[in-house]
This record gives structure tokens, C-alpha cells and sequence, in this order.
């Protein structure tokens, strides 16, 4: 639609062409994120901001994910689960990066007030408009200058940009903005309890071990097996939980110590016939349950490197695929020409591209080709996904 629109610049002379361009931005974040944030695109004078701000936000399920976790982690006062703070005087939340103000506004609504922090002009003054009538108020500032005369907090929230200054990608807690290995002291200072977002592509392990001067509990939040972000919250017991939102039954928590201290009953020599293959959502894999996963639902490990799993029963409820085998094998078999089939592979000497050349296949279909090692070994199963 908006393109199509933006052809038709000579209807609107009327407009100047700083308010076409403005026109054009509402148009196409209404469009882009009616799906993403539906409470926003239901609201007739809400404000868009640029493409990327509206790409890089939160989605709204999260966001709202957020905020139970608030509630079910003692921020609610003495609140039942299914109550707000809002009436709670005192009850304060700091937003240091308020961004499009996404997570600002489904945190908001836990709090008597909201401080929203945002170094950018432009996402303030769309923040200012689309919070008029909520208790929020705007602060054009960086996260440093703020804290360095800031009060005291119930929950500090943070979501560290995680590209430099020429746009590339960082990977690291410290190379993020804000700085949160440097801002921690300040943090835990001003605040009683923080959370933090982490990007889907920084190392959890590494950032708890930096950030180690707090126990933290941690979520990973993943919306159709699709990782969207990891949440840190101070004042925890160090648990991990692995949830997929659009399956909310399938949540998997445990600790760091609890998976080293399993051992994984493997897969021994040879295939055995196994008639079910499993593999964990992308929840799960990412904060790295791979071995009591196995243990809770009486599975076998395939390779120690390779993260599927095979029961000669079917396991009902599993969280994540499950395949029906029909053959396991180190190469496709003669007389077992395929056309068409999904390609995946784990922990195998090919890419997808490269077994999907070799075997002479278009992607589609039902059929499923899974390339994986078995107690070492290249081996290929031909199956069909039963979810």
C-alpha cells in the first residue's frame, strides 16, 4: 500500500514535503506492525516511527510477556497475579531505553509511574504524544546522564542497543549501548529489581558470568520456534526458563546445574531402529538444556554434538518437532528416488543446500530428509513430521 502511495505525491500538493514524508512514515508503520502490535494499530491517532525503530521493537506479545513476569515476580505489591499496581502508590518503573516505548507501555500499566529515558529527539516526541494520557514522562537524556541524579526505582527496565556506531552488529554486553557492565553499580543502586533484554545472538552464559555480581533468572522468549530475545531479571534463584509463546504449554525451566550434573543415555553404535526422532524447540536448544531434556522425557541423544533425540515410543507432549522414521541410512538408498522434501540437517558434514543438491531435491513436500551424525556417523533418515 505504501508504495503504491508514494507514486501519488501530486494529489498532496497541499502537503509540504516534510509532511508528506511524515504522511508516508504513518502510513507504512501502521501497515508494517498492525500484525506485530495490534493495541497500537487499534488506537486512531497513534504515532509511527521510522522503519527501523519499528522493525527493532518488541512485539506486543512480549512485551506483555514482560510484565507477567513483573507480576508473578513480587512487583506487584501485595497484588494477586491478576491485579495491577496501578492504584500502588510509589510503585515506579525506569525505562532507560525507551526506544518506540513498546515495553514502556505494557510495563506502565503495572506502575503508578514511569520514568521513559531516550536519547533520541524524534522518538521522544512521538513517546510524549502516544503517552499523553498515561503516567509516563519523557526524558530526552542517555541512560549515564539520567542515573547519575536519578531516585530510587521498584523495577529498572533495559534493552542495550546492540550495534556500534557504523551500524554493524556487536556481540559482546559490553560493546552494547548502554554499557551494562559499566551502568551495573548505578543500576543496583537506584533500582530493587532490574531486567535487562538481550539480543537472541549474545551468549548467555557469557553475559550471566559478566553480569555476576547478581543471581538472575533468565527467560528465553520465542514466538513460532523463532527466538525473539532473552530477558535477564535480577533477584532471582539463577532458574532458566525456555517458553515459546504461541505454545504456552510448552515451558521448560531448570537450572545451569541441573543439566551439568545429567548424564544422557546416547544412542549406542549403531542405529537401532528408533521409530521417533525429537527436536527441542529453538527456546530450549538456545538456552541450552540438551541433556535433561533427554532425561525428562526418556529419550536417547543421537551424537553427543548432535542435538536430536529418538524414542522407540511415541512421547506425547514433547516441546518441539517430532518425526515418524520410515528409514535410517548413511545414504539415500537406491530405488527411493524423491522429488521434493524438507531438508534439515544437524551436526552433518553437508549444509542443507549441498545434501538437497546432491540428492536432486526441490524443497516442499511432507517427506522429510534429516542429515545428522548417530553415534558419529553421517546418517540420513527419510521421515514424516507428525508436529
Amino acid at each position: 500500500m505504501v508504495n503504491d502511495l508514494a507514486l501519488q505525491r501530486n494529489k498532496y500538493k497541499h502537503l509540504s514535503d516534510e509532511e508528506w514524508r511524515w504522511f508516508l512514515q504513518q502510513v507504512e508503520g501502521r501497515e508494517r506492525t498492525a500484525d506485530k502490535l495490534p493495541t497500537f494499530a487499534a488506537i486512531e491517532d497513534w504515532w509511527y516511527p521510522v522503519r527501523l525503530s519499528c522493525e527493532q521493537c518488541s512485539s506486543e506479545a512480549t512485551a506483555r510477556y514482560k510484565a507477567s513476569l513483573c507480576q508473578r515476580s513480587g512487583l506487584s505489591a501485595e497484588r494477586s497475579v491478576s491485579e495491577t499496581v496501578c492504584q500502588s502508590a510509589g510503585r515506579s518503573l525506569l525505562d532507560l531505553t525507551g526506544g518506540y516505548g513498546v515495553d514502556t507501555y505494557f510495563l506502565s500499566e503495572l506502575f503508578s509511574h514511569t520514568d521513559y529515558v531516550e536519547q533520541n529527539a524524534e522518538l521522544c516526541r512521538i513517546a510524549t504524544h502516544n503517552f499523553a494520557a498515561k503516567p509516563i514522562t519523557i526524558h530526552h537524556s542517555t541512560a549515564e546522564d539520567f542515573l547519575a541524579s536519578a531516585g530510587q526505582y521498584d523495577l529498572i527496565f533495559l534493552d542495550p542497543a546492540r550495534r556500534d556506531s557504523y551500524g554493524g552488529k556487536v556481540f559482546r554486553l559490553e560493546d552494547c549501548t548502554p554499557n551494562v557492565v559499566e551502568l551495573l553499580p548505578a543500576l543496583l543502586t537506584h533500582g530493587k529489581r532490574i531486567m535487562i533484554k538481550l539480543s537472541p545472538m549474545l551468549d548467555i552464559t557469557q553475559a550471566v558470568t559478566t553480569l555476576s555480581q547478581v543471581t538472575w533468572d533468565i527467560y528465553v522468549v520465542a514466538i513460532k520456534n523463532e527466538v525473539k530475545e532473552v530477558l535477564l531479571l535480577s533477584g532471582g534463584s539463577g532458574r532458566i526458563t525456555a517458553i515459546d509463546l504461541s505454545k504456552k504449554e510448552q515451558v521448560f525451566t531448570f537450572t545451569r546445574e541441573e543439566e551439568q550434573a545429567t548424564q544422557t543415555k546416547m544412542v549406542n553404535g549403531t542405529w537401532s531402529n528408533g521409530t521417533w526422532i525429537y527436536e527441542p524447540n529453538a527456546a530450549i536448544l538456545k538456552a541450552g538444556a540438551y541433556k535433561l531434556v533427554a532425561q525428562r522425557f526418556g529419550l536417547r541423544k543421537l551424537d553427543v554434538n548432535t542435538h536430536i533425540y529418538t524414542s522407540e515410543t511415541l512421547v506425547p507432549d514433547f516441546p518441539g518437532r517430532v518425526w515418524k522414521v520410515k528409514e535410517p541410512t548413511p545414504t539415500l538408498p537406491k530405488g527411493k528416488e524423491m522429488k521434493q522434501a524438507n531438508v534439515l540437517v544437524r551436526n552433518y558434514p553437508l549444509t542443507a543446500e549441498q545434501l538437497k543438491k546432491k540428492l536432486h531435491l526441490r524443497d516442499g513436500g511432507t517427506a522429510y530428509v534429516i542429515g545428522c551424525r548417530v553415534a558419529g556417523k553421517p546418517t540420513i533418515f527419510l521421515a514424516d513430521r507428525l508436529q
